[in-house]
C-alpha cells in the first residue's frame, strides 16, 4: 500500500468550488496508485464564520482571560466542521470517506492546552480503514490526552498532524496544499521577483519557518525529517509541482542535497522589542545568567542574545515586553526597551564557513543606509534586528545582493 498524506489548509476548504478542487487532488492521487489520508484545517480565515480565529474571538467575547482548556474545546470545533463538510463532499463524489477527529485518528498529546505536543500516534485504526478502501478525513490541529482531554497543537498545527501521521504510517510522501505554488525566496508582497524554490533541504526550510516564513510549520518539518519522509508544498489552485522538501535529490535516493547556492531565502519576523540591561562590568557574567533565568521562570522566550561587559541585550515579542520589563525591575535590574523592531534573516545551507558572507550581508543594508541594531548568525542563517520601517527595504536589498531572483 503506497500511502500518501494530503493536508489541505483553510483556504483550500473554504468554499464549494475550492472543495471540488480538493476532490480532484485526492482522485488524482488514487489514480496514480496512492492510498490517500486527508488532513484538513478549519475553513477560511479570521472573520469567516468557522475559522479558528473567529471561534477564539467568540469564546473571548465573554471573558478575555478564558482558561486554555476551555479555549481548546471551541478551537476543536473548527476542524470538526471542516472535516465533516469535506467528508460529505467526497461521499457525494462516490469516495468512501470517513471523518476522524485527531483523537480518533490515534494522536495522543500532553496536557499543554492550546499548544500540545504529540506523544505518540497509534496508526492502527487508520490502517484498518485504508485496507477497507476508505478515505480517512482527519481533523488537523487536534489531539487528545491519555485521560481524554481535547487538546490543540498550536497555530499551524494541521501541518504537524499531517507530518505525524505520515511518519506513523510510513507514508511515501506528505503533500501540504495551500494557496501558493510553493515556498518562495521571499515574501512576494515585498519582493516582486521572488521565485519558487524547486527543492530545499529539511534544515533550510525549518530555518525559514522559524525565522518567519509561514508556508509550513517548523515542527512538521522536524517530524518528517526524523523518518526522511518527503514533503511537498503546493497549491490547491494549480497543477504547479510545488517545492520538494527532502534530504535527497530528484535523481536518486542515496545522494544528499548538494547546492552551490549560497542562500535559499530571505524572511522576517515582525513585532520584536529589544531590551538592554545595564550591569556592573565586574558582575555582568554572573548577572547575565540571573537575567535569562528570570525570563525562563516567567515563560518569556528570548532571541538575539548578546552579552557584553556591562550590558546584556536580547529580544522578545512585543506582546511580552512589558512583562519582561516588570520582572527585570522586580529583580533590581535597570532595563531599556526599544519597540517597533523586526528580525530579518538570510537562510541557506551554503552560508556555513563561507568567507565574506557577513560582509555581503552588511554591505547590502549599508547601501540603503539601514541601521543594524543587533546581529546573530548560525550554521544556516544570518539575522539582524532593524527598525520596522526598514524591513521591506532590507528584505529587497538582501534578496538582490544574494542573487535569489536569478
Amino acid at each position: 500500500m503506497r500511502i500518501i498524506v494530503q493536508k489541505f489548509g483553510g483556504t483550500s476548504v473554504a468554499s464549494p468550488n475550492v472543495r471540488n478542487l480538493v476532490v480532484n487532488k485526492i482522485v488524482q492521487a488514487r489514480e496514480q496508485g496512492y492510498t490517500p489520508v486527508v488532513v484538513v484545517s478549519a475553513m477560511g480565515r479570521k472573520g469567516e464564520p468557522y475559522a479558528t480565529d473567529t471561534l477564539i474571538d467568540l469564546a473571548r467575547s465573554g471573558y478575555r482571560g478564558i482558561a486554555a482548556r476551555e479555549l481548546d474545546q471551541i478551537m476543536y470545533c473548527g476542524e470538526i466542521i471542516s472535516a465533516v463538510v469535506m467528508t460529505s463532499v467526497l461521499q457525494a463524489a462516490d469516495l468512501d470517506a470517513i471523518m476522524l477527529t485527531g483523537g480518533q485518528a490515534g494522536i495522543t498529546t500532553d496536557a499543554n492546552f492550546t499548544n500540545g505536543r504529540i506523544l505518540k500516534v497509534d496508526s492502527s485504526r487508520i490502517l484498518t480503514l485504508l485496507k477497507m478502501g476508505k478515505v480517512p478525513v482527519v481533523c488537523g490541529f487536534q489531539g487528545i490526552t491519555a485521560d481524554g482531554e481535547f487538546t490543540t497543537l498550536g497555530r499551524g498545527g494541521s501541518d504537524t498532524t499531517a507530518a505525524a501521521l505520515g511518519a506513523a504510517l510510513n507514508a511515501e510522501m506528505v503533500e501540504i496544499y495551500t494557496d501558493v505554488d510553493g515556498i518562495m525566496t521571499a515574501d512576494p508582497r515585498i519582493v516582486t521577483n521572488a521565485r519558487i524554490l524547486d527543492i530545499v533541504s529539511y534544515n533550510e526550510v525549518s530555518q525559514l519557518a522559524h525565522q518567519g516564513a509561514k508556508v509550513i510549520h517548523p515542527r512538521a518539518v522536524e517530524i518528517a525529517m526524523q523518518k526522511s519522509i518527503p514533503l511537498v508544498v503546493k497549491s490547491t489552485f494549480s497543477d504547479a509541482p510545488g517545492t520538494l522538501i527532502t534530504n535527497i535529490t530528484k535523481e536518486g535516493p542515496e545522494v544528499n542535497v548538494v547546492s552551490d547556492r549560497l542562500a535559499t531565502g530571505v524572511t522576517f519576523l515582525p513585532k520584536i522589542a529589544q531590551l538592554k540591561v545595564t550591569l556592573d562590568p565586574a558582575t555582568s557574567h554572573t548577572e547575565s545568567y540571573k537575567i535569562f533565568k528570570t525570563m525562563a521562570d516567567n515563560g518569556i522566550s528570548v532571541d538575539l542574545i548578546n552579552v557584553h561587559p556591562g550590558q546584556v541585550m536580547f529580544t522578545v515579542h512585543e506582546d511580552v515586553a512589558e512583562k519582561a520589563l516588570a520582572n527585570l525591575g522586580k529583580q533590581g535590574y535597570q532595563a531599556a526597551v526599544l519597540y517597533d523592531c523586526a528580525k530579518v534573516s538570510v537562510v541557506g545551507g551554503g552560508i556555513h564557513e563561507v568567507p565574506g558572507v557577513m560582509a555581503t550581508f552588511i554591505e547590502a543594508l549599508s547601501l540603503y543606509d539601514i541601521p543594524i541594531l543587533q546581529t546573530v548568525d548560525s550554521h544556516t542563517s544570518i539575522s539582524v534586528l532593524v527598525k520596522k520601517d526598514d524591513v521591506e527595504m532590507a528584505v529587497k536589498a538582501l534578496h538582490e545582493k544574494f542573487g535569489l531572483a536569478d
